[in-house]
C-alpha cells in the first residue's frame, strides 16, 4: 500500500474535487467518519460544514488545517467496500486522527484501487493536531501495521522489485463508459502480451482480468470460434463483458490467436527457469501452515505471486493459476508439480502438510483434478463441477479404509502338529 498526504489550502477545493467525481460516477462516498448522519444522506454542504466549524475555532491556522490522503492499493487487490472502510478506519485510528471527523470516497479514475480520505486538524477545542512529519513518522508506521493486519502487498516490496528491474505493472483500469475501450484495451495488451510468459489462452487470460479485460474466441459453436478469431472486452467490476468487443487484428500490435499461439510456444521455453523460484515460494508459504485458501492467497502477494481460482459457472473452484510478478511467469498448478494443483493445495492445507517434495497418495480428487483444472484451454473453464474440501476428506478417509487389512487376517496362522513324527 502507497500513502499519500497533501495539506490543501483550501477544504471546499479538496471537497468539491472529490464531489465532482462522484458526479461524473468515477468516485463515491462510501463512509464519514464522527458525523451525524451517513455519508450517502448528506448533501455538499453538510459534509462541508461539519469541518469547517471546527476550522472556525482555530484562526491562526488558516492554511494547515485540513488534510487530503489517499491509500494506493496493488491492482490485483479487489476490495469491497466494507473492508475498504476498514483500512480507513484502522489508518485514520493509528495516525490519531479517530475522533476527527472525515469522509472516505472510492475512487475509480487511476489504473489501481485507491481510496481518498478528506479530513480537518482541527479539534474541537480549537486545539490544532501537529501534522509535522506526519507522513513519515505517524502514517509510515500505520502502512507498515495495516500491511501486516490487513495482508496488503507492501509498498517496500514494490521498490525492491523496480531496483532489481522488474516493475509493476501500472496500467489505466478501464470501465465501460469512463474511457475510450479502443485505446484502453490497447494499454493493458501492451503491458501485459509482451512482458508476462504464458503458454495458454487461460493463463493470459489470468492477468488479462486483473486489469478489466479478457480474450473472448465467443461461442464454440460461433463462426468466431471456428475461424480462429479472437476478441477483447471489457469487464465490469463484478467481471461481467460489456461494451462493444474489439477485433484482435484491429488492435496495432496484432494480438490475433495466430500470433498468440506463437508466443505459447516460444514462452513454454522461456518460463522453465521461474518453475523453481515459483515452487521455492509456494513452499515457503505452506510452510507456515496458513490454513485456508484465502490466507494463502494473501501470503502468496507478500512473495510477489498472485493466485487466481479458477471457477465454473456454477461458482465452484476447479483449478489455480500462479502468477508471479517477479519473473512475470504464469502457470497452472498441475504444471508446476501435482502437490501444487488446486486439489494438492487442498490436501497440503487440510493435512497441514509442509514438505511438498513428496507428493500425497492419489484420491479420487487428486484424479479428476486433471479433468476439471489443469487443462489449457480456455473452454474448459465452465466444465464439470470440482470435488469440495469436506468431500475430499472424506474420500481420503474412505480409501483408508478399503486399504486396511482386516485384524482377524493379520493372526499367524498355527501350525498343525505331525502326527506322525519321527
Amino acid at each position: 500500500m502507497v500513502v499519500r498526504i497533501t495539506s490543501p489550502h483550501s477544504l471546499q477545493r479538496a471537497l468539491n474535487y472529490n464531489e465532482q467525481k462522484c458526479q461524473k460516477e468515477k468516485a463515491v462516498c462510501i463512509f464519514a467518519g464522527n458525523y451525524l448522519l451517513e455519508a450517502s444522506q448528506m448533501n455538499f454542504n453538510q459534509k462541508m460544514e461539519r469541518m469547517q466549524d471546527l476550522i472556525a475555532r482555530n484562526e491562526r491556522s488558516k492554511k494547515s488545517n485540513t488534510l487530503h490522503i489517499s491509500l494506493n492499493f496493488d491492482p490485483s487487490e479487489k476490495f469491497a467496500q466494507d473492508k475498504l472502510t476498514q483500512i480507513a478506519r484502522a489508518y485514520m485510528e493509528k495516525i490519531g486522527f479517530s475522533s476527527q471527523p472525515y469522509l472516505v470516497y472510492e475512487h475509480h479514475d487511476a489504473g489501481h484501487p485507491h481510496i481518498h480520505i478528506l479530513t480537518t486538524s482541527i479539534q474541537p477545542d480549537g486545539k490544532r493536531i501537529d501534522t509535522f512529519n506526519i507522513g513519515r513518522n505517524q502514517s509510515e508506521q500505520a502502512r507498515k501495521e495495516l500491511e501486516k493486519s490487513f495482508g496488503l502487498i507492501p509498498a517496500q516490496g514494490k521498490k525492491a522489485a523496480q531496483v532489481t528491474g522488474i516493475r509493476p505493472i501500472d496500467v489505466q483500469k478501464v470501465f465501460y463508459g469512463k474511457s475510450e475501450t479502443h485505446r484502453s484495451i490497447t494499454n493493458v495488451l501492451d503491458a501485459v502480451v509482451n512482458h508476462f510468459k504464458y503458454t495458454s489462452l487461460a493463463e493470459l487470460n489470468a492477468i488479462l482480468r486483473l486489469y478489466n479485460v479478457e480474450a473472448d474466441r465467443g461461442r464454440e459453436t460461433g463462426i468466431i470460434y471456428k475461424s480462429g478469431g479472437l476478441f477483447y472486452r471489457l469487464l465490469d467490476g463484478q467481471g461481467n463483458k460489456v461494451g462493444v468487443p474489439i477485433k484482435a487484428s484491429l488492435i496495432h500490435s496484432k494480438p490475433t490467436l495466430k500470433n498468440l499461439e506463437k508466443r505459447f510456444a516460444e514462452n513454454e521455453t522461456l518460463r522453465q527457469p521461474d518453475k523453481k523460484r515459483l515452487k521455492t515460494s509456494i513452499d515457503w508459504v505452506l510452510a507456515k501452515s496458513p490454513g485456508s485458501l484465502d490466507a494463502l492467497i494473501i501470503a502468496l502477494k507478500k512473495e510477489g505471486v498472485q493466485a487466481v481460482l479458477r471457477e465454473n459457472k456454477q461458482g465452484l473452484v476447479f483449478g489455480i493459476t500462479f502468477i508471479d510478478f517477479r519473473t512475470k511467469a504464469v502457470f497452472n498448478g498441475s504444471e508446476v508439480g501435482k502437490t501444487y494443483s488446486i486439489a494438492g493445495i487442498r490436501a497440503s492445507l487440510e493435512s497441514g502438510q509442509q514438505d511438498l517434495g513428496k507428493a500425497p497418495k492419489p484420491t479420487p480428487e487428486t484424479a479428476k483434478s486433471k479433468e476439471f483444472g489443469e487443462s489449457k484451454e480456455l473452454s474448459q473453464t465452465t466444465g464439470s463441477q470440482p470435488t469440495q474440501d469436506g468431500l475430499l476428506k472424506d474420500l481420503v478417509e474412505h480409501e483408508k479404509n478399503l486399504n486396511r487389512i482386516p485384524a482377524e487376517l493379520l493372526k499367524k496362522k498355527k501350525k498343525k502338529r505331525n502326527p506322525n513324527p519321527k
